[in-house]
């Protein structure tokens, strides 16, 4: 009698837990996104085009959907390579869930729908700037992307690398990163 009692309770507590207890939202993190651009390959050289010593244009992008929840999603572009550490080179945010592309030479008023933002770079600038390391070695360009599960309407256009990625906390559920590489020419 004590047994099926004690079993019983072991039961109900379980089932409760399961009802109560949420998953954690970690497990939405498995998820991963594919970014790739018709403008160079994963750890290939970003053509010249798109740094400081050609047009510097943004190059294009895209990626495949990871799920119809996604309501935004953001990018950010950076080079940890930089002397002073942690160097950005574009923020843009407020992508419709639906896009699953940018495309080339992205502004704030060219090639893009209206909802999308964009930050401030580490050249002071909000846009896209392009690779432009010191001439000693390449450097690796990191096109990193995020699927959210909220539009960030209360973020607005000019924020920071940090700011974006404190706004972003606890919403993201997919990522996905594109590297390339860039060496400026010697002068």
């Amino acid at each position: 009698m004590i047994l099926i009692k004690v079993s019983i309770l072991i039961f109900v507590i379980f089932f409760l837990s399961i009802k109560i207890i949420p998953k954690p939202i970690n497990t939405r993190n498995k998820m991963e996104i594919k970014i790739k651009s018709t403008a160079f390959h994963q750890g290939s050289a970003i053509p010249l085009k798109f740094s400081c010593e050609g047009s510097n244009v943004s190059p294009q992008l895209h990626w495949n959907e990871v799920s119809k929840d996604v309501k935004s999603y953001a990018i950010i572009v950076d080079d940890p390579d930089a002397p002073g550490g942690d160097f950005v080179h574009w923020i843009i945010f407020n992508i419709p869930g639906n896009m699953m592309e940018l495309n080339e030479n992205v502004t704030p008023s060219r090639n893009i729908p209206d909802e999308v933002m964009l930050g401030t770079n580490s050249f002071g600038r909000i846009g896209y700037g392009g690779p432009c390391p010191p001439p000693e070695k390449p450097h690796h360009y990191f096109f990193r992307i995020y699927a959210l599960d909220t539009i960030l309407h209360h973020v607005e256009s000019g924020v920071t690398k940090q700011q974006l990625v404190k706004a972003m906390e606890g919403h993201i559920m997919a990522s996905g990163e594109l590297m390339g590489t860039y060496q400026r020419s010697k002068q």
